[in-house]
């Protein structure tokens, strides 16, 4: 009897023990939030700030924020400010991107064309899938080598993926070198280097110097299946801008390390839908052994690369169809050669393992095929500047009747180019006078930016930019004297002026700021962004999303300057320690500014720049350690 009561008592206590740690872990659960998004805890508070302090070079234990001529929040602000914090994202998401997430796609289940390489195409999560949540950077992250220095080398802790220096070591893309990966220029058909395969391909088209960019003519350059985008690095030198493309197919991270080197680039895939590009926005294309089928579904790929390039426009292509001759490279050449010669193409030039097409300048060849020649025109009423999730067609995109008669683009060359009045500013009713407008406003502003950011800012500190609402692009132009780069960034819903910005010798590409942006975490230096959030409040989406966002592709020690309503300024404010941001500056715009519309009840324009802190994950901290 005894015995059983001793065992009854030690069930009771057993099971009181089970209840207190069930309550104790649904109070974790439900402060710190899901468990699959917030899995890992910052290093918060004195620790923390140190470590990000030494970074910033910032004493911010002292300054604590609250410093009024820094524009930071006051403490009666802060007081009143609403209580937040957002998860840390398991470590295993440090390279997340939303929209391109692999494991999004397998457990959707969704039904996609593997073969059309749907799976590499935008598939954006639904509300109840987003990660709501901080992305942690990588164990032993550091701040990123500075251009020019990192176009040949970054850290290997930053991206520990070297799979592709084992993958192509006979080719020279990257190799491994202690702490760092170096990258000596080399690619799959030009193992000596990309300068030298660069100087080639001008060779062949007989450009003064065997320079590339043929005195400023070639500017803007897409380059097809870029590997880790050693093509457009060695272009930069010759006033030529590359949007290096590629999707994050088996050779994964070969986008982020270009943008970790500091080079343009996106990703994206040749697949089912239009390239995020307006139509006639690229001199040349390029594709070196990019493994693009270029013949499935009726020529459709290059028919979307034809709608992309300027009238006169190039293709060269290396590839073993182009000079091999085994049976099945000599059957592709040959249904090659007579697809591009139904498109109107000419060889311009065919040197050992690289051809040359060229785009013709006018109508002329098209109205002269014979009828029911495929591929077709494209129907009159299509819009070629349409991108945004719009599917692809297997027909020619014919010019307009000014294009036919002007007989090409009617571009200055650069870097007149980039100040001159594009042609095509008539398509949006604007003059001449608004354009040039436009340009001096900017410029005054982005040296108002930059006296902001003086004490923060030198020489070399940023490299690559985005401007979230490019417009036409006179920020960019703005920047034109630095060393930086900028992708400008058009929203599908307004006005399609990217083509304008193209036209100006810029690269970007269309993206609606309700959804995550195409790259890879930590690859943006600045990020501007001018009433971009007043603009998806009008679309009614979220703001705390977009912040999540902007920290997600912002390097650590990155900058973002906000440029919108007071009001929005002081909404943003109050996620500044959840997001681990520093304030750098806030500044009233002076009233009556033409890029500022004063709002009906004469709400003042701010701007206000922020610095994001380096922290890690108590897991890193221990890895580092």
């Amino acid at each position: 009897m005894m015995r059983g009561r001793s065992d009854g008592g030690q069930k009771k206590r057993l099971i009181a023990s089970v209840c207190a740690v069930a309550l104790l872990l649904c109070f974790v659960y439900m402060y710190y939030g899901s468990s699959n998004q917030g899995a890992s805890a910052l290093e918060y508070g004195r620790s923390l700030r140190k470590l990000g302090s030494s970074y910033l070079g910032g004493d911010d234990d002292d300054n604590n924020g609250d410093n009024k001529q820094d524009g930071s929040v006051t403490s009666e602000e802060d007081s009143l400010a609403v209580a937040k914090s957002f998860p840390v994202c398991d470590d295993r998401h440090s390279e997340i991107i939303p929209c391109l997430d692999r494991n999004f796609i397998y457990q959707s289940r969704l039904k996609l064309d593997l073969s059309l390489m749907e799976h590499y195409e935008r598939h954006c999560p639904p509300p109840e899938r987003k990660f709501n949540c901080l992305i942690p950077p990588p164990s032993g992250y550091k701040v990123p080598i500075k251009w020019p220095k990192s176009r040949d080398e970054v850290w290997q802790a930053n991206i520990p993926h070297t799979h592709l220096a084992k993958e192509k070591s006979d080719q020279n893309w990257m190799v491994v070198k202690g702490d760092k990966i170096n990258f000596p220029g080399g690619g799959t058909h030009f193992h000596y280097g990309a300068d030298k395969y660069i100087a080639s391909i001008a060779n062949m088209l007989n450009f003064s110097n065997d320079v590339l960019n043929d005195e400023g003519r070639l500017r803007t350059v897409l380059d097809v299946g870029c590997g880790v985008a050693s093509f457009g690095a060695y272009l930069l030198s010759s006033d030529i801008i590359a949007m290096s493309l590629a999707p994050n197919d088996v050779h994964q991270n070969q986008i982020q390390f270009a943008l970790e080197r500091g080079i343009p680039a996106y990703l994206g895939v040749l697949g089912t839908k239009r390239l995020p590009y307006p139509s006639r926005s690229f001199e040349l294309a390029h594709c070196s052994r990019c493994r693009i089928d270029w013949l499935q579904r009726d020529g459709i790929l290059l028919l979307e690369l034809d709608r992309v390039l300027r009238p006169g426009g190039y293709f060269a292509y290396s590839s073993p169809e182009a000079y091999a001759q085994d049976e099945e490279d000599l059957r592709i050449w040959k249904e090659m050669s007579a697809l591009v010669e139904r498109m109107c193409w000419r060889i311009a030039a065919k040197r050992n393992q690289t051809v040359v097409w060229q785009k013709p300048l006018s109508n002329d060849c098209y109205l002269e095929r014979e009828p029911g020649t495929q591929p077709p025109l494209c129907r009159s009423d299509a819009d070629p500047d349409a991108v945004y999730g719009v599917s692809m067609e297997a027909c020619i995109t014919p010019y307009s009747k000014h294009d036919h008669k002007t007989k090409g683009s009617g571009l200055a060359p650069w870097p007149a180019r980039m100040t001159s009045p594009p042609p095509r500013l008539a398509d949006f009713g604007y003059s001449t006078h608004m354009f040039e407008k436009d340009t001096e406003l900017w410029k005054q502003q982005v040296d108002s930016y930059w006296n902001l950011m003086s004490s923060k800012v030198k020489a070399n500190t940023v490299r690559n930019i985005m401007d979230m609402k490019a417009h036409m692009g006179s920020f960019a132009a703005a920047l034109k004297d630095k060393d930086v780069w900028v992708m400008n960034v058009v929203s599908p819903d307004g006005p399609n002026t990217l083509k304008l910005i193209y036209d100006r010798g810029l690269i970007g590409t269309n993206h609606n700021w309700c959804e995550a942006f195409s790259t890879y975490p930590r690859t943006y230096d600045l990020l501007h962004a001018w009433t971009v959030f007043s603009d998806i409040r009008s679309k009614g989406c979220s703001a705390e999303d977009l912040l999540i966002e902007m920290d997600r592709i912002l390097r650590p020690t990155g900058f973002i300057i906000i440029r919108d309503k007071e009001s929005v300024v002081e909404s943003i404010k109050k996620y500044m320690k959840a997001l681990h941001w520093e304030v750098v500056a806030s500044e009233k715009v002076t009233t009556g500014s033409e890029l500022d519309q004063e709002s009906e009840d004469g709400e003042s324009t701010v701007v206000f720049i922020v610095q994001k802190k380096l922290w890690l994950t108590s897991e890193s901290l221990r890895d580092t350690e």
